[in-house]
């Protein structure tokens, strides 16, 4: 084929695909555009998790108090599922870094804040002022606001429980506390762990060494030493590990776990765990969050509520001790058995609830005596 022919066949080519999508332009001219593909439907947002920090005064693995509040913490957790984000911070002390790490939670997203020391009191009054969509749950405090609410354990009841099992115990006829902090809640537990004692026996004497921390280890031991070394053969107290426990057990001793089970650390010295359950109330404070229901206020539950027990009572405890704990704890559950009734005496002989009289709220509350029968006087008491 010659040049000039392949270059006239290539003309008619072009010119035939120009008249074929002409024509077919032609014909599509009055035929109404495609519609577009229709975009996937939007899908409505996840709500939002309710996003809740806990602040913890010492170690989770002390073994009693943030123990106790770590487990409750797993225990919502688990129940609410995604509903909720948990987080935690453990050993924060009560001093500014308790407002840091509060305002650090908060710039985090979390709504409800559970300050779990009566140390924390001033910071959560502080930030709970200038975070007003924050709810704040604070342990063992007293002061409220719009945005706080205050809730604690009635641990006086565990104590007083610890107490039967110690005044059945005793070959001394003297028992002992290691206490922390001299406030009205731990001398309360002082008073109420010798009032079980003396249910007993009305003649048991009652030693108190104070370490003025609650969670120190090598102080709580040689508290207990102490004690030991001046005659105390059962040991109650009101810190935050199990060292009062296990130097008991080093020496010969009884004592019991606080806040936690504890019979894991000294099993042979381990009379009992006054073991706090914080899940009935946290569960009550998320689900009223949830439902947008939550309210401030002063919440305190017990053995009533199934925030307070008495636990694995060592095997060598008589019978009629063990039936003597479980008719108090019925009592205390059904209201008609009240540790502090009248009468009662502190040390000095002086008549503090009469005979009859069952204390109040503010009475437990304001506690700043030893009952008759404890040595010495309340550190700043006047």
């Amino acid at each position: 084929m010659t040049t000039l022919r392949k270059r006239a066949l290539i003309k008619m080519i072009g010119l035939s695909a120009v008249s074929l999508a002409a024509l077919t332009a032609c014909g599509k001219k009055d035929e109404a555009p495609a519609a577009p593909a229709a975009a996937p439907a939007a899908q409505a947002p996840a709500a939002d998790k309710l996003k809740i920090g806990f602040m913890y005064v010492s170690p989770i693995g002390d073994g009693g108090w943030t123990f106790q509040h770590e487990l409750a913490r797993k225990a919502i957790q688990e129940k609410f599922g995604d509903k909720i984000e948990t987080s935690m911070v453990e050993s924060v002390p009560e001093s500014a870094d308790a407002e840091r790490v509060m305002r650090d939670m908060a710039g985090q997203g979390n709504k409800l804040i559970f300050a779990t020391s009566f140390g924390y009191q001033e910071f959560v009054q502080k930030v709970a002022a200038d975070l007003k969509d924050v709810k704040f749950e604070h342990a063992t405090g007293y002061k409220m606001g719009d945005n706080v609410a205050i809730y604690d354990s009635k641990t006086f009841e565990g104590a007083y429980l610890a107490g039967i099992v110690a005044g059945g115990m005793t070959k001394t006829k003297t028992v002992g506390v290691v206490a922390s902090v001299p406030i009205p809640e731990v001398v309360r537990n002082i008073n109420s762990f010798v009032l079980g004692a003396q249910s007993v026996d009305p003649s048991i004497k009652a030693k108190v060494v104070w370490v003025n921390e609650w969670f120190a280890p090598p102080k709580e031991s040689e508290a207990a030493t102490s004690l030991i070394n001046g005659g105390v053969d059962v040991m109650y107290q009101n810190t935050n590990s199990p060292a009062v426990l296990k130097t008991a057990e080093e020496r010969g001793a009884r004592a019991f776990g606080k806040d936690g089970d504890m019979s894991a650390f000294a099993p042979k010295a381990h009379l009992g765990s006054a073991v706090i359950n914080w899940t009935p109330y946290y569960t009550k404070v998320v689900e009223d969050t949830l439902a947008g229901k939550w309210q401030g206020g002063s919440y305190w539950w017990g053995v009533k509520e199934g925030a307070m027990d008495l636990v694995k009572i060592a095997d060598d405890v008589p019978q009629e001790i063990k039936d003597k704990v479980e008719k108090a704890k019925a009592g205390l559950k059904d209201g008609s058995f009240a540790v502090w009734t009248g009468p009662i005496k502190d040390n000095t002989g002086k008549e503090v609830l009469p005979a009859g009289q069952v204390a109040d709220e503010p009475f437990l509350k304001g506690i700043n005596f030893y009952v008759n029968g404890i040595e010495g006087s309340v550190p700043g008491a006047k």
